[in-house]
């Protein structure tokens, strides 16, 4: 039985939405990785910053708790029930629903775009759309940033592999449990979309082993 691509953008939606109440529960999983992705993007006051994929704001929520932050925020996500989850936001930030492939802001509105945990949960013609898109929302400057979060293993590292294909049978064995845990590395495909490199954090302990980078636009 095939299903079309609106069939399954559908039961994807329906999926997200059904995860709103409790996914609040595995931030411990997350947070590592997320405040290292606040701490790269270093927002400063008078910036504006745009969350891709923000789900219930939990980066948002890091990002408030720092001394410092951008004047503007917007978590972005496309279930309205996760962003009925979000909470209080700091004064100037919002949220937004829309998907992440086309958010209504103007070319050029952010300083900082942030995209976690959503890259490997997408095909490749899904990521080049998100990425074209983050790139589009930041200035045409070198100090606009880009930091993405995936799932990921170093599997040249000491135990790397076995954490990998670890990930790999959980996600085929209960995909939707475990679908979302598939390892991800879009370096690649970030030069590809017009950015250029400047950091790459491996964090393989503490949460899900997650691969955090930091990107210019180009």
């Amino acid at each position: 039985m095939t299903h079309s691509a609106r069939e399954l953008r559908v039961s994807a939606m329906a999926t997200w939405d059904g995860l709103a109440d409790r996914y609040n529960a595995q931030k411990l999983y997350e947070t590592r990785a997320l405040e290292t992705a606040v701490r790269l993007a270093a927002a400063t006051p008078g910036e504006r910053l745009v969350d891709l994929a923000t789900g219930t704001g939990l980066l948002l929520r890091c990002l408030a708790e720092r001394p410092t932050g951008p004047l503007h925020a917007v978590g972005v996500d496309r279930s309205a029930r996760m962003l009925a989850r979000v909470g209080p936001l700091p004064s100037g930030w919002s949220t937004m629903l829309a998907d992440a492939r086309a958010v209504a802001l103007p070319d050029g509105w952010a300083d900082v775009v942030t995209c976690s945990y959503l890259l490997h949960l997408l095909d490749r013609a899904e990521r080049v759309e998100v990425l074209a898109e983050a790139r589009r929302l930041l200035r045409p400057e070198a100090s606009s940033r880009l930091i993405v979060v995936t799932v990921w293993s170093d599997e040249r590292r000491p135990g790397g592999r076995l954490i990998s294909g670890a990930l790999r049978l959980a996600a085929r064995a209960r995909p939707t449990v475990w679908g979302g845990l598939r390892p991800h590395d879009p370096g690649a495909e970030l030069t590809i979309a017009g950015f250029t490199l400047t950091r790459r954090i491996v964090l393989p302990r503490h949460g899900y082993p997650s691969l955090v980078i930091a990107a210019t636009r180009r």
